[in-house]
Order: structure tokens, then sequence, then C-alpha cells
């Protein structure tokens, strides 16, 4: 009951928009990303937000993980990043989660990079996309590839907050110091209002002494940017994949749908979600 109380029912919005953009962003694969998009998204959607998602990742998983067959799709994200007067909305997907949309990726989209390099203001591509329905939406949230390559500069350079979904082991942490440095960059040169809103600790096992020294070193090095929300590992999240569904429908009542919803209400309850 205390994480109800900590972090309460959201109150509802009288009305949608402008946008926040969020993106959900680790150069290392596996950590879970995609994971929190979808069911960070499906949450807040439960809660009356209207949420977009915005698969960035030419692999397409946040798209599959919806249900949504991206690879016979004509028009993707990659189209609406080529062609400037292609208009998002065309290409908007509508999920079965009421107030959950998605604008979904393919293969495609591995060419943007190259073709983008010779673009003027190649970095603001995204940026452009997103423009005309930032009034639609309460947020946005784009899922990155797992690199820092020119797609993820875009998702940075078009976002107000950065989410970093972080294993809970070693290896991960290192990392993260990386991501921090090209996060500062974009900052620096492209958008002075870029900040990390959170570091989400993900695959957490508290029963090894290992995961609960990673929490510890977590929080030494980031303090309170560190999400009290941690999503544990469980067999749950790969089946509701298998089955195209967020785990808030696939699993209402299970313990990492709650940790979802948890996680939804200290966004809210932090500011970093309307």
């Amino acid at each position: 009951m205390g994480d109800e109380a900590r972090f309460p029912e959201p109150a509802e919005l009288d009305s949608h928009g402008p946008a926040r953009v969020v993106a959900m962003c680790n150069q290392k694969g596996g950590v879970g990303k995609t994971t929190s998009t979808i069911n960070l998204a499906a949450a807040l959607a439960e809660y009356g937000r209207r949420v977009l998602i915005v698969d960035f990742d030419p692999q397409g998983a946040a798209s599959v993980g919806l249900g949504v067959n991206a690879h016979e799709m004509e028009t993707t994200i990659y189209n609406l990043l080529m062609t400037p007067r292609l208009d998002v909305r065309e290409v908007i997907v509508k999920t079965d989660v009421p107030g959950l949309d998605v604008v979904p990726a393919n293969i495609d989209l591995s060419a943007a990079e190259v073709q983008l390099v010779n673009e003027v203001a190649r970095e603001q591509a995204l940026a452009r996309v997103l423009r005309p329905i930032m009034d639609e939406y309460d947020l946005i949230i784009i899922d990155c590839q797992p690199s820092l390559g020119l797609l993820t500069v875009n998702a940075l350079t078009a976002a107000h907050g950065v989410v970093i979904p972080l294993e809970a082991e070693f290896f991960a942490l290192r990392g993260v110091a990386l991501l921090v440095e090209t996060i500062d960059k974009v900052r620096d040169r492209l958008n002075p209002k870029l900040k990390i809103d959170g570091i989400l600790a993900t695959m957490v096992d508290t029963r090894t002494l290992h995961s609960r020294e990673v929490l510890e070193r977590l929080k030494e090095a980031f303090g309170d940017t560190v999400y009290e929300t941690q999503i544990r590992r469980t067999v749950k999240f790969p089946d509701a994949s298998v089955a195209t569904e967020p785990i808030t429908t696939y699993a209402p009542n299970h313990a990492g749908a709650k940790a979802y919803r948890q996680l939804a209400r200290e966004m809210i309850s932090r500011g970093d979600v309307a």
C-alpha cells in the first residue's frame, strides 16, 4: 500500500497536450528498453494520458510488441524522415490499448542513418516530424535503437527528457558514462532543454547480492535521478511480447504490471509527465 500512498493515483486530465517527448535510450541492447517503452506507455494510457510511441529501432520490436506488422507496411517512420511533405498522422497506427498509438518502424529505418548524413539540419529530422502533433498527445516516447549514432542523436534532439533503462549488473554501469557524455554533447550543441529524467533499474533480482550492490552503486552515482520503482526479472514480460500486448493487459494483476503502473505514477508525481 505504501507505493500507492507515495505515488498517488493521478488526477484525470481536462485536456491533452502539449506533449512532453521522452527518449528511452541505452546504447547497450537487452536492457528492457522496448519492454519498458511499451508497458510504461500502456500504464500511462490506463491513467487517461494520450501516449504515442515512436518506434525508432530498425528491428521494429515496439511495433511488433503492440501487434503491428510493420514489415508489410509501405509507410513507416523512415518515410517520414526522408519525405518532409508526408504527414505523420498518415503513418500513426492506433493500438488495442485505448489512448495509445504508435508510429511503426521496420528494417528500412537502417538506411536513414546513411541517407540523413548529407541532409541539411540532419539532427532535427525527427523533431520536424513530430512538430505537427505535439498538441495531440500528453507524452511521446521514442524507443531508440541500441547505438549512439545519428538516429539516437535525432531522438535526443527531439526530446525534453531521457529515461535510461539499466540492467542491474556491473557491466551495464560502465556504458552509462558514454551515454551521459552523448546527452551532454547534444544538450550543449543541439538541444539546451534536454535533461535526464531518470534511470530505471531493470531485470532486478533482489535475492542476489550482485543486484543489490549494483542498485547501491547506482544510487551513489546518480542520487535522486534513479527512479524508486524497480522492474524485476520475470518470464511474464517475454510471454506478453509473444502475445503482442503490454503486460498491463496480458497479466494485469502481475507484479510486473503493477511495477509499470507505479513507474507511471512516479513519473507523473515527479512532473516528467502531465
